[in-house]
């Protein structure tokens, strides 16, 4: 039994010894270590152009007439110098032409299409400051009801692209001039 431990631990020695030492000896004496192969690198693939067709923008349709809110509320807002005037749900600034009565609208056609008329499908609302004894509408050419105040067919411009705009304040096209209304349905003349 001796006899078999001696040869398994010199075999134990002998493996240990091949593990660890795996450097040789060079010419003169010296360590000189075992070559091994350098890592293989993936080479990296370089782009190339490719062509892709750019999708042309979908147009879109813009209404001369922005669509009708179910019931339009009106409410005051400062607008630059001319103080608080009357604006539409959308808080963009409202305007009366002076050419329409109380009862009708002047403004259709191109006119329509550069100051849209604010419609509704029910009844107005007053909010803000904005009295609703003074809001009305009437029936347009077309059958929609065009929100009033106070007995003035109101419009928005088309060159106002935001709420606090007031570009065709004082302008005069389609042979009236434009004006902002005030809380008490006046013209503000500046």
């Amino acid at each position: 039994m001796r006899q078999k431990l001696v040869v398994l631990g010199g075999t134990l020695s002998l493996l240990t010894i091949a593990a660890c030492g795996s450097a040789t000896t060079g010419a003169l004496g010296g360590a000189t270590s075992t070559p091994t192969a350098a890592p293989l690198q993936t080479p990296i693939p370089t782009p190339t152009a490719v062509a892709t067709a750019t999708p042309t923008p979908t147009p879109v349709v813009v209404h001369a007439t922005p669509p009708s809110a179910m019931s339009a509320a009106l409410t005051l807002r400062s607008v630059g110098n001319l103080g608080p005037i009357l604006v539409g749900p959308n808080g963009r600034t409202l305007y009366l032409f002076m050419s329409d009565t109380a009862t009708m609208s002047t403004c259709y056609g191109p006119c329509a299409q550069n100051w849209p008329p604010l419609t509704t499908s029910g009844t107005p609302r007053a909010m803000g400051g904005v009295s609703q004894s003074l809001l009305g509408t009437i029936t347009r050419q077309n059958g929609t009801k065009q929100v009033t105040y106070h007995g003035h067919p109101l419009y928005y411009f088309i060159a106002d692209s935001g709420p606090g705009m007031a570009s065709g304040e004082g302008v005069d096209a389609f042979g009236a001039r434009w004006e902002v209304i005030d809380a008490a349905g006046m013209a503000v003349i500046k």
